[in-house]
């Protein structure tokens, strides 16, 4: 969601950050192949606390004043929207690490992300009964080919997958990938590709909590009409300080009690990030409880010869760096205009060539013969072009809205906020 005026908009710095974000994504797991001597549920378990709850709750807190007024304040339906999207994502990113175990941190990651770059851009039109517009020539069409873009680069890694698991002895694979099995890579992969997309349904379907953070507790907000876009909300004509805000697609009323203290827009997405990353925090900690009590490793938080400490700090670093991408997905959104709908693409595709870099210096791909490096190659450079298609879909749908004429509306004044303090 953005808020901003394209002209105080600066996509280029937006695309530096979310690329920030995809680097986090693809290296977030390396502190934890430092871990000794604890079971996976427990510094999973860790991991969890300070990626799912504990970095973002207090990121809130301190870059977003009102973020429990904000949050107490929406209605029930959007907090569970939110939090049951995030608990999707949380049932795929139990699997993720799964996915990493059996192909490798470059294959792994590229497929993955790949996948759930797709997935987070067709299914939200298709829910929402837009898929339509996709067809549209502009905007619409282009986007379109990019997902179609970007499906056919993770045929093409898949087949590099394949061609690799052909190539290299059982011997060889266990070198670079101690467990490395393609097939059950493969299942991991589509379950928590697909369920993974859902946590981006779950950013982008809490406005009224930014909005509320933005200009105030009691601010309203009314989806335009489709049918009617330029007919003022009644609920809404009151307040003369409402305005239409077509980035997002809502009317906003704001409405600040005396004394809050808002939350710039640059932040203003981190309160939508804690209610999501809450719902993923539930089942991550559940099933790792789960685990502990059933392989009776409740012990291994203090277990007598482990590098606790070592292990605790590792386990906390990797949650923190996790967290780090969606921090700079939720704060480069209002720099990219009426385009922030790219970013999903641009930092999964990010998060994949940082993913292969590491892949290729780990030696995860060393030995493979020329057609399997060219198959790589192909669906890396399919996916890295897919963001770009999407970028430019979305450059083209800012076009599209500033050639649109938008009339002036009685007793409401439209207006667009402020840029952000930075």
């Amino acid at each position: 969601m953005s808020t901003l005026l394209a002209s105080a908009a600066n996509p280029a710095v937006g695309i530096v950050i979310f690329m920030l974000g995809g680097l986090a994504g693809a290296v977030f797991y390396m502190p934890l192949k430092k871990v000794k001597n604890w079971a996976w549920e427990s510094y999973w378990m860790i991991y969890a606390f300070f990626a799912l709850l504990i970095v973002p709750c207090v990121l809130a807190l301190f870059v977003s004043p009102n973020v429990i007024s904000a949050i107490s304040s929406t209605e029930t339906k959007t907090l569970t929207y939110c939090f049951l999207c995030g608990a999707a994502w949380g049932l795929g990113g139990l699997t993720w690490g799964l996915m990493i175990r059996f192909l490798g941190v470059g294959l792994g990651l590229a497929l993955g992300c790949g996948l759930c770059s797709a997935a987070g851009t067709l299914i939200p039109k298709i829910l929402d009964g837009e898929f339509g517009q996709l067809l549209k020539p502009g905007s619409g069409l282009t986007s379109l080919i990019g997902v179609v873009v970007s499906i056919v680069g993770i045929v093409f890694v898949g087949l590099a997958g394949m061609s690799k698991e052909g190539e290299l002895s059982e011997e060889e694979k266990k070198k670079t990938v101690a467990e490395f099995n393609f097939k059950l890579g493969i299942i991991a992969v589509l379950f928590s590709g697909l369920m993974s997309a859902s946590l981006n349904f779950g950013l982008q379907g809490g406005p009224e909590i930014a909005y509320k953070a933005q200009y105030g507790s009691e601010t309203k907000i009314v989806k335009i009409d489709s049918v009617s876009p330029n007919a003022v909300p009644q609920e809404l004509t009151a307040n003369p300080k409402s305005f239409k805000d077509n980035n997002s697609g809502y009317w906003v009323a704001p409405g600040a009690p005396v004394g809050e203290r808002l939350t710039t827009a640059t932040w203003s997405g981190i309160p939508v990030l804690v209610v999501a990353l809450l719902g993923g925090f539930v089942i991550n900690a559940g099933w790792c409880l789960i685990l502990n009590i059933k392989n009776k490793t409740t012990g291994d938080y203090a277990k007598k010869g482990a590098p606790n400490g070592t292990n605790l700090f590792f386990a906390a670093l990797a949650g923190a760096i996790w967290c780090s991408q969606f921090i700079c997905f939720k704060t480069a959104e209002p720099q990219m205009g009426n385009t922030a709908y790219v970013g999903w693409a641009v930092l999964m595709a990010s998060a994949i060539l940082f993913s292969q870099l590491l892949g290729l210096m780990l030696g995860e791909w060393k030995g493979t013969s020329k057609k399997t490096m060219q198959l790589l190659f192909a669906g890396l450079v399919l996916l890295i072009l897919s963001a770009f298609v999407a970028g430019y879909s979305g450059y083209l749908g800012q076009q599209e809205k500033e050639t649109s004429s938008v009339p002036q509306l009685p007793h409401v004044e439209i207006i667009e906020p402020a840029a952000p303090a930075m």
